[in-house]
């Protein structure tokens, strides 16, 4: 897997993705260490399926396939809307596990600019323990979800006039990473990008 790096002059070059590194946005950060401290796969189980449960209710008539995350054994929905700057997620899933898992990218991402999500590296599920307790279906489903979530945001980055590019609150946006999809080469098109929200 590789990730391509945006500058904000629209300059790209894919490096390995080991390479890169970004601290966890702070709400995210609490998520992860506080399944750093639940030792036992069953408890690790109740607490994502607790961010199932928090998910707001998802409008029947939003589960259409533009809004279908592609690549997941279950029925993956996740939509994104910009308020104020800043990215706003509503998802479900017809698995529970699934859906925990979508709940806590929600409640982990929501409320950060795009360019805040653009930078994040899905790796940080391996601090959780999550990577070894659920099926290999699973994790690459939560992987997909990711990426998926991080297309959303590229969408909006794209659509910000080249000049606030540089104004990221805090952040160095040099460089922006963004997952590869295997499918298709013109992922940081603005044109595939816009269609993917």
């Amino acid at each position: 897997m590789k990730i391509i790096f945006t500058f904000c002059r629209q300059l790209t070059a894919t490096i390995p993705m080991s390479s890169f590194s970004q601290p966890l946005p702070p709400r995210l950060e609490q998520i992860v260490q506080r399944f750093q401290q639940i030792p036992e796969q069953r408890r690790r189980y109740e607490y994502l399926l607790s961010f199932a449960k928090r998910l707001p209710s998802f409008p029947e008539e939003q589960k259409v396939p533009e809004h279908k995350v592609p690549g997941c054994v279950s029925q993956v929905y996740v939509t994104a809307r910009l308020q104020e700057g800043r990215v706003i997620f509503q998802g479900d899933s017809d698995s529970q596990l699934t859906k925990g898992l979508v709940g806590l990218l929600i409640e982990g991402l929501n409320g950060l600019t795009p360019a805040e999500i653009l930078q994040l590296r899905p790796d940080f599920i391996q601090r959780t323990g999550l990577e070894i307790s659920l099926t290999p279906s699973r994790v690459n489903g939560f992987y997909n979800i990711f990426r998926t979530i991080q297309k959303k945001a590229l969408a909006y980055y794209l659509q910000e006039p080249a000049d606030s590019k540089v104004r990221t609150e805090g952040l160095e946006p040099t460089h922006l990473a963004v997952l590869e999809p295997k499918s298709s080469a013109s992922a940081n098109s603005a044109t595939s990008a816009a269609n993917l929200v």
